[in-house]
């Protein structure tokens, strides 16, 4: 077993090595990678600043003589994340540490980011009381707050540290004994407004064999998804909820990014895709919404969530968008449009009931849809059962048909 520690040997060079020892003390290997720029380590490195830096195609030198700290931050990660990579590869990483400060998180998190999931990952860093998603992304990355700076050691840092250290050593060293069937296996977008159709899908996927993973459509989520997506680990795809891509077009604080919906259609696994909660823009409290959306409708789902309703103009948008995204599918793909409405908030009585508007999203899908995208047109709300259904019997035809292929 070996633990891989990522840090800035420079000026961290004592707390580092307090980390080290403790991990040797339990019977576990150690490979130090010095991630500093700025002076010669403290304490000797397995894999030198000069090596991560030759990994990022870079020059520790060049880097030292910039005194671009920006720069050499950006370039350690690339490289920690080169030689991280390798190193699991290789079969010498078992699971990695950092420890440090808003540095070195950049740089040691952009080497766990690059590891799969379920290698164990552990930061202890001065800046994970506040917001980690620039360091966690779609990770699992687990974040311990410092509490005090890392500098130096004392009865609080060396009791952090050796947490830290211990934790890694537990996760590395004990087997779960997990067991792990060979099923295939679907990935599925939820919302909290698209749950019972989740819900119903997934309990009828799994009884007829196959393994679901429900991602919640945050950003973050759909992010995951398609990350796991380029990594093999899903078979199929059952995209409920696209609500990510309102968030991306309008600028709410819920966007997994441009390249959403893309990864099934490259790779070519078979996805059955719906409009789920696209009728809704994500912000944070009421107060934090932008000026330029007032007199918009808006839905206040908990003290620290703004639902707002989009619009017949963004929502066809959002069908040309989504139509593009899956006609450049490789492999069986059908969108299902539920005509009732595309959420618990879009059924009659309900804040964002708006046939209009759903109409202006289904017109522009049907527009711009390949015909080799199969189209489903059902008279139903998303969270019906009989729409649910209609999804789960879809991707298993597709998925059965792969199989047999």
């Amino acid at each position: 077993m070996s633990v891989v520690i990522v840090g800035t040997l420079d000026t961290k060079g004592e707390e580092i090595g307090f980390a080290r020892d403790v991990i040797e003390a339990q019977g576990i290997d150690v490979h130090l990678i010095d991630t500093g720029v700025m002076d010669d380590p403290e304490i000797t490195p397995d894999t030198t600043a000069a090596a991560v830096a030759r990994a990022a195609g870079r020059d520790l030198g060049s880097l030292r003589d910039a005194g671009d700290r920006g720069e050499a931050i950006e370039a350690m990660g690339e490289g920690a994340a080169e030689i991280a990579t390798r190193l699991h590869e290789e079969d010498e990483l078992d699971g990695i540490l950092g420890l440090g400060g808003s540095g070195n998180t950049s740089i040691a998190t952009a080497a766990m980011r690059a590891l799969p999931v379920g290698v164990p990952k552990f930061m202890v860093s001065t800046v994970a009381s506040g917001d980690t998603e620039p360091y966690v992304e779609s990770s699992d990355i687990a974040m311990m707050y410092s509490v005090a700076d890392i500098e130096g050691l004392n009865q609080l840092s060396r009791t952090v540290i050796s947490n830290a250290a211990l934790a890694v050593v537990g996760m590395v060293s004990n087997d779960p004994d997990i067991e792990v069937e060979d099923r295939p296996t679907i990935a599925i977008t939820m919302f909290g407004v698209t749950t019972p159709c989740v819900q119903t899908a997934r309990e009828w996927l799994e009884d007829r064999g196959y393994e679901t993973i429900v991602f919640h459509a945050t950003g973050t989520g759909g992010r995951a998804m398609e990350n796991l997506i380029e990594e093999g680990v899903i078979d199929g795809v059952l995209d409920v909820t696209t609500t990510e891509w309102a968030d991306e077009l309008v600028g709410g604080a819920l966007s997994a990014g441009p390249h959403r919906l893309e990864a099934a259609a490259e790779r070519g696994i078979p996805q059955v895709v719906s409009t789920g909660a696209l009728d809704m823009v994500n912000f944070g409290p009421r107060e934090t919404v932008p000026t330029e959306f007032d007199g918009r409708t808006f839905h206040i789902h908990n003290p620290q969530v703004t639902l707002m309703r989009t619009t017949p103009e963004e929502n066809a948008e959002l069908g040309r968008i989504i139509a593009e995204k899956l006609n450049a599918s490789t492999g069986s793909t059908a969108l299902a449009l539920p005509l009732n409405g595309v959420s618990m908030l879009d059924t009659e009585g309900e804040e964002f009931h708006d046939p209009d508007t759903d109409a202006a999203l289904f017109e522009a899908l049907r527009e711009h849809l390949d015909e080799d995208i199969e189209l489903l047109e059902i008279e139903a709300n998303i969270n019906d059962e009989t729409f649910a259904l209609t999804l789960a019997e879809k991707i298993d035809a597709y998925m059965q048909a792969e199989q047999s292929a």
